[in-house]
């Protein structure tokens, strides 16, 4: 993939149109956690020292279409302004005449954030008169929100078409290291993939299946591939409509020769509570009535035995209900494993990245992708539009 880097240009006296993915948690007006502001401040960073203007926007939440207060960026503001020496001002518009002022107002070096891009149903739709007042307030677009870049909308993708783009740091980054993951890995390679639902990997699982040596299932998902095996599963999470698709994994695994695991011995409850009664069981299957709600001591040291000796690591959702402190205990081993491992190690998904802060091991993590369904659909091989539209096109 070819991208214009920012590094090679410059910006002294452009408005740059700088599109993030500030989509943080808020609570009682306040951010709670600033990872994702982080992650691109070295692209901020990089186009102030060029002497830029920069006019920032991003989503947050899921407005209708309109203005919400709930979802107002202005405690995003208070956040971001402590982080930056640049001086930072906020545009309670987001296009329109008063927009147009303020960007035109910053000097060399000022930064102006705008307030949420999807209080425009048109952000959205990708309406093309909504790209054009977007494209007002800069003279060049920046994308660095990989985290959006599985959406056309009309900052993730229409503007591009507007006005000169290129791909920011992160964006950069994080095409760079998922797309090793697929076109040169270093072998052996492992996939570990959990989380809820096998509805949501099915796609995922079916592509990494040729290109990796190791696939570990952890999670809710992997009730739906024992069931398909006819293991006892008790009420524990099923996916009916996809058991069929998940036996045929299972067997297209051993075809190819692929390593695929799935959970030997469980941690389980009567009921899907933090005070629930536990037992430890084993591969004989799960009790009427009772819930898996983690992966065992034995399947904990059978997937750490693998992902010690991995030279490449993809990992994405959890291995229990880790948010229950009761039934963490699977997925932080795993993150202690990756850690202690020295593969190159890549992991993606909220509850995966919360997984690795919880366990203390976020800085041994080679990459931490800040993608969530981006990634995902990366990896599947889909062509994903925000990327799409800032390649250099190739000369007839």
């Amino acid at each position: 993939m070819k991208l214009l880097k920012i590094e090679d240009q410059n910006f002294k006296g452009k408005r740059i149109f700088l599109r993030v993915d500030f989509n943080v948690p808020v609570e009682d007006e306040k951010v709670t956690d600033i990872t994702r502001i982080e992650k691109t401040l070295p692209t901020i960073e990089l186009l102030l020292s060029k002497g830029a203007r920069l006019v920032i926007g991003s989503h947050l939440g899921r407005p209708k279409g309109g203005p919400d207060p709930k979802y107002s960026m202005k405690p995003v503001f208070d956040a971001f302004q402590k982080l930056v020496k640049a001086k930072v001002t906020f545009s309670e518009q987001v296009v329109g005449p008063e927009a147009v002022s303020k960007s035109k107002a910053l000097a060399d070096g000022e930064i102006l954030l705008l307030e949420n891009l999807r209080f425009h149903k048109e952000e959205e739709e990708n309406e093309k008169g909504f790209c054009k007042k977007l494209a007002e307030l800069a003279d060049v677009y920046v994308n660095d929100a990989f985290g959006t870049a599985h959406r056309a909308h009309a900052s993730t993708e229409g503007i591009a078409h507007l006005i000169p783009c290129y791909a920011g740091l992160l964006m950069r980054k994080e095409i760079e290291m998922l797309g090793s993951l697929i076109v040169r890995p270093q072998r052996p390679f492992v996939a570990i993939i959990g989380g809820s639902k096998v509805s949501s990997k099915i796609a995922i699982l079916k592509n990494l299946i040729d290109k990796v040596d190791h696939i570990l299932i952890g999670g809710g998902m992997a009730y739906t591939f024992l069931r398909s095996r006819a293991v006892p599963i008790g009420k524990s999470l099923f996916e009916k409509e996809f058991e069929s698709e998940a036996f045929q994994i299972i067997d297209r695994a051993g075809v190819q020769g692929i390593d695929l695991q799935i959970p030997v011995d469980h941690v389980i409850a009567d009921q899907f509570d933090a005070n629930a009664k536990t037992k430890t069981v084993d591969k004989m299957g799960i009790l009427d009535g009772w819930m898996g709600m983690d992966i065992g001591p034995k399947t904990i040291d059978n997937y750490s035995k693998v992902i010690k000796n991995a030279k490449t690591i993809l990992w994405n959702g959890p291995m229990g209900v880790f948010e229950m402190d009761k039934f963490a205990k699977g997925t932080i081993e795993i993150a202690k494993a990756i850690s202690k491992s020295s593969a190159k190690s890549v992991v993606g998904g909220g509850d995966s990245i919360a997984a690795i802060n919880k366990a203390g091991v976020a800085e041994k993590i080679t990459h931490v992708s800040t993608g969530g369904g981006a990634s995902l659909e990366f990896l599947e091989g889909k062509t994903l539009p925000g990327v799409a539209c800032l390649l250099v096109k190739e000369e007839d």
